[in-house]
């Protein structure tokens, strides 16, 4: 349990060092971000500034009228029921309609566009807000509407620069000027200055400015309601969106308006041709009255019918009741047997109830299929549906005629029977009485239906002065806004564009940088230990009582070193190979200041440049102008008969270290350290000094350092950072694994620590040197971590 534990606080701390070390890693170009996001946010601030806005209206409506009831057939040969709630998908499509749109565009002439021409965008004017008015001279808005045109317009104090197409021009203000064909008058309104100012005006035809209108409209029905519309808008202008919705809904009533009136029409025209013919009825009924009360001299017949009792009456009216009926519904069977898909009267008196039905419900669907019809064709599929709606619709009512003809027929001709008994009992009635008394009765039923049709008549009359109340205007249009651009967005995208970019450009860039960057790409490779990180440092060689990190990193280097040699060995002489795997990591630099530092503890200390291919030693000591008095390694393993002593420069400048420099470049390195006489120099070294520190020749190269790999007690194996291709650590690895190179150990060299790749806080504590602070994000990050209490 608790090494389960404490692999998992291993395994998190693991965790956050690499977590900081990506952070540290993307926050050395902290600058370059911050730019990048000052930068974006500009730009997305400018965009936000040019860009154009768009408001919104919106408004909501009741639909109180049932023209647009759901119909429901039942079974064919019965009669079709309506269901009295509002289809508002049905009245969506009408209202989305382009006549309706058409008629809001031809009311305010939106088809006309007026612009100003901006130096970003451009902004557009009503109308009426204009500082100019646009008269077109002899032509009607008909005319206006098929003649599609273009042209802009510059105010130059009481000229107009005319541009239409490749024509320019120059008028007087309120002198006529022509543009394709058209006669056209510019007067100033005086709303506004119009010196410097350039428009552009532009007329279209009123179907694509509608079909641009309706792009912008939404229609829907509000939730859990079953009547309410809700309509929103979106313009550049939100006095224009206000004036769209409030003339669409007013043209959508009207044209509810309309549908009605075809229904009052259709049923006073059927009033007007049945008073026609009764008109004529009555008036030979009346002759008939009139001639027979003359041939018979009969001055009042109405004394001499006491024996007409209140039965015979009943039935007289009951008689005259069924006829009415039959004649209003074979008018109606006519109509419908001809399926000519015309507005039937309503309202008409018709007693059966399930005709009354069908009439209206067939006279809603004949209007929804003009409305339909007004924006698609026959072969439109909900047309095509509709018709088939019709006539099952017709067939179902041409049957419920014929059947509730039946019932009256036979009721009729049982009141004729009734009336023929009651008759029968009357025959001492005298016979002029009795024919008297039928062409009264016939003159009645004629005054009678007369009259009704008159009351009808004047019912439809009224009922076409008065304006139905289709809807419910629940708001008015109302603006506001603006909704588009919306700034959050704007600031949160350019925020996230600048953050972006440059975290994917150093993505890219460190995924394919192949270079090693820390301690752990070494460690992770090599597995070896690591005994020191080395920062970047300007100074080649520490100096006297420095205090640098850099003279920091070697005295915390040359501790660890002690640590590898062993308490055995403690008082013995060390000999100490440095190498790397290419040339230019810093071995020499490192062997250099390695020495420099030894020396000033107190220890006797010799440097040897054994890189005879490449020295560098006395380069970095400054003391080049050395090699051409003194001998060195390369003579030695030539002549191993001359005395080591002679090849070892005592102290050289103001060192307190031995140097024994690489000597002349030989042409066959290689075998002159095979020769073994090499082991006679550390023999010497070794009986003589506390510390040998040997400058070798990079082990990718050449094979040189292996040659003489024996005699180290310690091998300082040099990586520079950001120089050397982690594919290279393979090298160090397989000599590490295979033992190669004794006691190995690694040196990190170049370390930038700012840059965020390094793990260390810096050196020269308590001196105040810059390396011990730390920069941009990762000053950030330890002061977060150490107000949460982090480790």
């Amino acid at each position: 349990m608790d090494n389960n534990h404490s692999n998992n606080n291993f395994q998190e701390e693991e965790s956050s060092v690499n977590l900081r070390q990506i952070f540290e890693q993307y926050g050395y170009y902290w600058k370059w971000i911050v730019a990048s996001l000052f930068l974006a946010v500009s730009i997305g601030l400018i965009l936000l500034r040019y860009e154009e806005r768009i408001y919104g209206a919106s408004a909501k409506i009741m639909i109180l009228d049932k023209a647009a009831s759901e119909i429901e057939l039942n079974a064919i040969g019965t009669i079709p029921t309506i269901r009295s709630t509002t289809v508002l998908d049905d009245q969506i499509q009408i209202i989305q309609s382009s006549k309706l749109m058409e008629a809001v565009v031809r009311k305010n002439k939106f088809h006309i566009n007026y612009k100003e021409i901006a130096r970003v965008n451009n902004k557009e004017f009503l109308e009426d807000e204009l500082p100019f008015k646009l008269e077109f001279i002899n032509i009607n808005n008909e005319e206006l509407e098929k003649h599609p045109f273009a042209f802009k317009i510059t105010f130059d104090k009481d000229n107009i620069v005319l541009n239409h197409g490749k024509i320019k021009d120059k008028v007087k203000v309120g002198q006529v000027f022509k543009v394709n064909n058209l006669t056209i008058k510019l007067t100033l309104t005086g709303n506004s200055r119009t010196d410097g100012r350039t428009f552009m005006i532009e007329g279209n035809s009123i179907e694509s400015t509608a079909t641009s209108l309706r792009n912008a409209l939404v229609i829907e029905k509000l939730p859990n309601s079953k009547a309410i519309l809700n309509f929103t808008y979106q313009s550049p202008l939100k006095r224009k969106a206000e004036i769209i919705l409030n003339d669409l809904i007013a043209a959508y009533d009207a044209d509810l308006s309309r549908d009605k009136n075809k229904i009052t029409v259709a049923s006073s025209n059927f009033i007007n041709e049945r008073l026609k013919l009764i008109t004529v009825d009555l008036q030979n009924t009346d002759k008939r009255v009139e001639d027979f009360k003359t041939g018979n001299q009969i001055v009042d017949v109405e004394k001499n019918a006491d024996l007409t009792q209140s039965e015979l009456a009943t039935y007289e009216k009951k008689l005259f009741d069924l006829r009415f009926q039959n004649q209003l519904i074979e008018y109606i069977q006519q109509e419908v047997r001809k399926k000519s898909m015309k507005i039937l009267p309503e309202n008409l008196g018709i007693q059966a109830q399930g005709i009354s039905e069908g009439v209206s419900a067939l006279n809603s669907l004949l209007l929804r299929k003009d409305d339909l019809l007004s924006s698609a064709t026959e072969r439109n599929p909900a047309v095509i549906k509709l018709n088939e709606q019709i006539y099952a619709l017709y067939d179902n009512l041409n049957a419920s005629i014929s059947n509730t003809l039946n019932v009256n027929n036979i009721e009729l001709r049982s009141v004729e029977a009734k009336l023929r008994s009651l008759k029968s009992d009357l025959g001492s009635v005298p016979k002029n009485e009795n024919v008297f008394k039928n062409i009264a009765r016939e003159q009645q039923i004629v005054e009678s239906m007369y009259l009704f049709l008159l009351q009808k008549r004047e019912e439809m009359e009224i009922a076409a002065s008065a304006k139905p109340e289709n809807i419910k205007i629940i708001e008015s249009a109302k603006g506001y806004g603006p909704i588009s651009p919306i700034k959050i967005y704007y600031y949160l995208i350019s925020f996230a564009i600048g953050l972006i970019i440059p975290i994917t450009i150093l993505f890219i860039k460190f995924l394919l940088d192949n270079k090693i960057h820390s301690r752990k790409d070494v460690e992770d490779v090599i597995q070896a230990p690591v005994l020191g990180e080395l920062p970047t440092a300007e100074d080649t060689v520490i100096h006297l009582n420095d205090r640098s990190s850099l003279a920091e990193a070697f005295r915390i280097l040359r501790t660890n070193m002690t640590f590898m040699f062993g308490a055995e060995n403690k008082d013995a002489s060390k000999v100490v190979f440095i190498t790397s795997t290419i040339s230019g990591e810093g071995k020499s630099f490192v062997t250099t200041n390695l020495a420099q530092i030894l020396s000033m503890s107190g220890k006797k200390v010799m440097l040897i440049g054994a890189d005879i291919r490449s020295p560098k030693v006395l380069d970095y000591l400054g003391l080049s102008h050395l090699q051409h008095t003194n001998v060195g390694i390369t003579q030695f393993l030539i002549n191993p008969e001359m005395d080591v002593d002679n090849i070892i420069i005592k102290k050289p400048g103001n060192y307190d270290f031995d140097v024994v420099y690489s000597g002349y470049i030989a042409p066959n390195p290689a075998e002159l350290l095979m020769n073994g006489h090499f082991d006679d120099v550390i023999k010497y070294a070794r009986e003589h000094y506390d510390y040998i520190l040997v400058d070798t020749a990079p082990v990718s190269l050449v094979t040189d350092t292996l040659l003489i790999a024996h005699n180290a007690d310690l091998t300082l194996y040099v990586s520079r950072v950001n120089f050397l291709d982690k594919r290279l650590l393979q090298i160090p690895r397989e000599l590490y694994v295979d033992g190669k190179l004794k006691n190995l150990a690694s040196v990190i060299n170049d370390v930038d620590f700012a840059r965020g790749y390094g793990y260390g806080y810096g050196y020269g504590y308590g001196y105040g040197d810059k390396g011990n602070k730390k920069t941009g994000l990762a000053k950030v990050w330890q002061e977060i971590k150490d107000r949460l209490n982090i480790k």
